[in-house]
């Protein structure tokens, strides 16, 4: 298996449209690598480029520390998982996985030991005399990751392949993939997805991207936890983080937001003393939001105008004077809490966020 290289990466379409930027991105051999972020924001184009279906404007792509920026897709060691399966439909789901094989000329003998090593890895043992029109969904998404896997690639690319199926077989596939990534730690493997679920279970790194950007890579945790910009932490959990705009005044160490007029917060976050009196913007996740206890001191308050119960859980909308947007808190379990309630919330300070005006974290400064 294989690293992956790309170094100042381009693409620009003969329109002077460029779709992706500078694009510097080290992937180490044997990581799961995961692609998210909007539509229209370049993850799948991102993932052609690699495998050679689209051309590099400009740039360098590193497979196994060889340039393969105009090596034909074919010879790349790349094999690709499509969100549509693209299986042949008058073929059985084994010749469909050996097809590839038998096109190289390679030993029937062998073909037929990787074809039955890759149906017993995926557990399509007992389907390979079917049909793909025999299969459910999540089969055939099998069988296109096994026709990958008999190649034996340098890298894998997965193209959302989870997309055409229900939520119940999202759930039992992206498993699957985990338990495959388990069972092949040396293989390097590039996942793209909008779904934020998949990409904090499955990557390694996440490669998080907006209008052919990278906005941060790092762990699922590390996007989570510390997101070096408004967009990343918006994109990441669910509900989004509740962002506001405030005020950002320092006095010595200690550093004061004040939210809309509304409510001033002491926080551990630092900022640059010149920075202050500037506008920024303060992040606090819904599931940091807590409710007030009689005598706490409370961090906002409001009025619930809306209740949304999820059984597991409970989100609280709450409207505070001064701001525009509503602020959501998640509650575990659910509540007696009813719309137009006044409700008190508080958060530890090791958990609220503060952005500069230009949307740059602080803790990143």
């Amino acid at each position: 298996m294989a690293n992956v290289k790309l170094t100042n990466v381009k693409k620009v379409y003969s329109n002077n449209v460029e779709v992706m930027r500078d694009i510097n991105l080290d992937i180490k051999q044997g990581e799961f690598i995961v692609f998210v972020g909007p539509s229209g924001c370049g993850k799948s184009t991102l993932l052609r480029m690699i495998s050679g279906l689209e051309d590099i404007s400009s740039g360098t792509l590193e497979i196994d520390n060889q340039d393969v920026t105009q090596v034909p897709p074919s010879l790349r060691g790349v094999a690709m998982v499509f969100q549509s399966y693209a299986l042949y439909p008058h073929m059985t789901v084994y010749d469909n996985m050996a097809f590839s094989l038998q096109i190289a000329k390679i030993d029937k003998k062998e073909v037929d030991a990787q074809v039955r090593r890759a149906a017993e890895m995926l557990q399509l043992t007992p389907y390979l005399d079917r049909l793909p029109k025999a299969l459910s969904g999540g089969q055939r998404q099998r069988v296109a990751i096994g026709r990958a896997i008999v190649r034996r690639p340098k890298v894998f690319l997965f193209d959302e392949p989870l997309s055409n199926l229900d939520a119940a077989l999202r759930v039992a596939t992206r498993m699957e993939i985990a338990n495959l990534k388990e069972s092949m730690p040396d293989s390097t493997m590039i996942y793209v997805t909008h779904d934020q679920v998949e990409a904090m279970t499955l990557a390694d790194r996440i490669v998080l991207l907006s209008a052919g950007n990278i906005e941060q890579v790092g762990s699922p945790l590390d996007l989570y936890a510390n997101p070096e910009n408004v967009f990343v932490a918006k994109f990441i959990g669910s509900p989004a983080m509740n962002v506001m705009p405030c005020i950002v005044e320092t006095a010595g160490e200690n550093t004061q937001i004040k939210v809309a007029n509304t409510f001033s917060i002491n926080t551990p976050i630092a900022s640059p003393a010149g920075d202050s009196g500037k506008p920024g913007f303060f992040g606090v996740r819904p599931e940091d939001l807590a409710l007030a206890q009689d005598g706490e001191p409370a961090l906002l308050e409001g009025e619930v105008s809306f209740v949304e119960s999820l059984g597991e859980a409970t989100l609280l909308y709450i409207t505070v004077p001064g701001l525009e947007e509503a602020v959501i808190s998640k509650q575990q379990g659910t509540l007696q809490i009813q719309k137009g309630d006044t409700i008190r919330v508080t958060a530890v300070p090791e958990k609220l966020h503060l952005f500069n005006q230009d949307e740059q974290s602080y803790r990143c400064l």
